[in-house]
């Protein structure tokens, strides 16, 4: 009787825990997997965010959201707030706009999108105020549900930011739970078979290492897929500016301070800062492009939106881009070592979401173990190339003048797929059918925030006979402000309900 194949993961982190936990999960105990990990490769933790999926990703985990929330310092994060990305401050005005977890209300018979788009410009509430209640309670810093709604439900979508260095203990003690085999040890070579795939590794501690299936989690390292196989990186550079980011945490200067349920985006000259807020601290960042900005001039960027010079900030150099083989032989790249984009809309947890789950439904339990490789390349590369539209989006549409953002309009740097939406959605709004949803991590209505907060125009005057329900459409504007107001009034903030949770609350 044959053996059941091995799984071996090279690497910790996010992306390595996250992988052997539910691989783990998936298999049952009936494949043996084993996690490697180095002692001397740190985590940064000074907060990251996820997407929505990754409830279910927990949930399936069988991962308590109360417990998570407590060990990886976990807070809300119902969307993503944009500062000065249309425009630079100017006359003592600032544009913003929300783009929330919760799609646009409507109804079986009704879109609100068009009669929305069908409204004064120039009197009609922002997109995301006018179509969900999540834009009042994120920006009145509630939280997405009471605490006795039940563990991942809730009225509103949601994520989470987190300490990545917390999250990944939370993983790790899931997946130990789980039956994974954990080795800490440094990797010191790689061996090769005729055919080109890994024979096994090779460590300092535990001597070779073999199995069936490599899993490289070894971040921008990538010690298995690019040093080992010497698969090619293809860059997106031409596309997407940002190539550093500068990394903090500040703690509170007041603990009772609100807790903002959203990632605070604020644009600058050449790129744009993260603000994330966890239970008692802020993530804080500067992203930029090294070719528009110098580090020290991005240090200030810094030091001046922190209002302080009393913190350490790291400095984070990253190639934006992707291997379009991340299955090669018998090795698979899951997280950074198989690509990054850029830190906008938290793209990184999602990526190893969609690898893992993949890898778990395609293995190959006999026969050659890179026959799903085409089919997992595929989309995996598709999936890159649609957020990179989706990132890109963001950039393209700004007014702001300084050389960073025009050389982002200029349309030889918009990928072309995007540019040919862009034409269409001048006269239609984006629409489901525009998008396969195997690869893509981004609804279509998602694309809808990011064009209307950005003041893009859909002309729809010429069909304006074709929705005459406008009275009935006013009507349910004024439901959703009602009910976004009443939501305000009835949900807890969102420390309240952090607080009650880290005192021992259940969900």
């Amino acid at each position: 009787m044959p053996r059941d194949r091995g799984i071996l993961v090279v690497g910790g982190g996010t992306a390595g825990w996250l992988a052997a936990a539910y691989l783990a999960r998936f298999f049952a105990g009936r494949i043996p997997i084993t996690l490697l990990e180095s002692p001397d490769i740190g985590i940064i933790g000074v907060g990251e965010g996820a997407f929505p999926t990754i409830r279910a990703t927990l949930q399936f985990l069988g991962i308590d959201e109360a417990r998570f929330i407590r060990e990886a310092s976990a807070t809300f994060k119902q969307g993503i707030r944009f500062d000065d990305w249309l425009h630079a401050p100017r006359d003592g005005t600032r544009h913003q706009y929300l783009h929330p977890f919760e799609a646009p209300f409507h109804t079986e018979s009704t879109s609100l999108i068009p009669y929305w788009l069908l409204q004064d410009e120039a009197t009609r509430a922002s997109f995301a105020e006018a179509v969900t209640i999540q834009n009042r309670v994120a920006q009145a810093c509630c939280a997405p549900k009471q605490g006795r709604e039940g563990a991942y439900a809730g009225p509103l979508n949601y994520a989470y930011h987190f300490d990545a260095r917390r999250l990944a203990q939370t993983l790790e003690a899931r997946a130990v739970d789980l039956g994974v085999r954990h080795l800490k040890g440094l990797l010191t070579g790689v061996d090769l078979a005729e055919d080109g795939s890994i024979a096994r590794i090779r460590t300092a501690e535990h001597g070779a290492l073999e199995a069936d299936l490599y899993l490289d989690c070894s971040g921008f390292r990538a010690e298995l897929i690019g040093k080992a196989l010497g698969v090619p990186f293809k860059s997106a550079k031409h596309q997407l500016f940002t190539d550093r980011a500068l990394a903090c945490k500040i703690p509170y200067a007041d603990p009772d301070a609100p807790i903002e349920s959203l990632t605070i985006a604020t644009a600058h000259e050449a790129g744009w800062t993260w603000d994330i807020s966890l239970e008692s601290a802020r993530g804080i960042g500067c992203v930029y492009s090294s070719a528009h900005m110098r580090d020290e001039d991005a240090a200030a960027i810094l030091r001046a939106y922190i209002g302080h010079d009393d913190y350490k900030a790291r400095i984070i150099p990253f190639e934006p881009g992707y291997r379009e083989t991340q299955w090669a032989k018998n090795c698979v790249a899951v997280g950074l070592s198989g690509g990054f984009l850029e830190p906008l809309e938290s793209t990184g947890v999602v990526l190893i979401e969609a690898a893992v789950a993949m890898i778990a439904d395609l293995f190959p339990h006999s026969g050659p173990v890179d026959a799903p490789a085409a089919r997992f390349n595929q989309l995996m590369a598709a999936r890159y190339e649609n957020i990179i539209n989706f990132l890109k989006l963001h950039y393209c549409l700004s007014m702001r003048d300084e050389p960073f953002w025009r050389d982002n309009a200029d349309p030889a740097s918009i990928p072309e797929a995007l540019q040919q939406l862009l034409r269409q959605w001048r006269h239609r709004p984006p629409s489901r059918f525009d998008f396969t949803l195997d690869v893509e991590s981004f609804a279509f209505f998602n694309y809808q925030y990011i064009l209307y907060g950005m003041g893009f125009r859909t002309d729809l005057s010429a069909a304006r006979a074709d929705f005459p329900d406008a009275e009935a459409a006013a009507k349910l504007f004024a439901r959703i402000r009602s009910f976004g107001e009443r939501a305000v009034e009835d949900l807890p903030t969102h420390r309240a309900l952090i607080r009650e949770i880290n005192a021992g609350a259940s969900l």
